[in-house]
């Protein structure tokens, strides 16, 4: 088999290898690949989803206006709910409000606005406190000098 050319194919992991007859012995060319070869393409058949479906036609019913009429109460009862509980939340953080009387005080050091106002009013809300003294005393900005005076409410 002089010059004889033949393709082993294997079905392992080996590498698959192209060998050639020269007089007697056996000559490795190169590797062909690393994995089994593929079976030939054939023709790619649809099977469907494996999903029963009916195949009855089916009309779409339309919606009464009773449940129509139902859902639109519903809906509208949730919103009514919802007002009423924003409404009790909002009452309940209103009940302790900024206090009206009305001080001088004096900035100690290291004192910003969030701790000044929980210093003057610890029983009210800190953010509205802030708000205050910043309206009161015109301030631009949190910054605070140790030693400054502010109009703040207090109680």
């Amino acid at each position: 088999m002089e010059g004889a050319h033949m393709t082993v194919i294997d079905t392992g992991r080996r590498p698959v290898r192209t060998l050639a007859y020269r007089g007697n012995s056996e000559v490795v060319l190169r590797p062909r690949r690393t994995a089994p070869m593929r079976p030939a393409a054939g023709v790619m058949v649809y099977r469907g989803t494996g999903v029963r479906m009916s195949r009855a036609p089916h009309r779409p019913r339309p919606v009464s206006v009773t449940m129509t009429v139902i859902l639109a109460v519903v809906a509208a009862l949730i919103a009514v709910w919802l007002v009423a509980l924003a409404q009790a939340r909002g009452a309940a953080s209103s009940g302790t409000s900024v206090p009206e009387q009305l001080a001088v005080v004096q900035v100690q050091p290291g004192e910003n606005l969030q701790r000044l106002a929980a210093r003057v009013a610890p029983d009210s809300p800190a953010g509205s406190v802030v708000e205050r003294i910043r309206q009161l005393n015109e301030l631009d900005s949190a910054a605070l000098d140790a030693g400054q005076t502010l109009i703040a409410p207090v109680g």
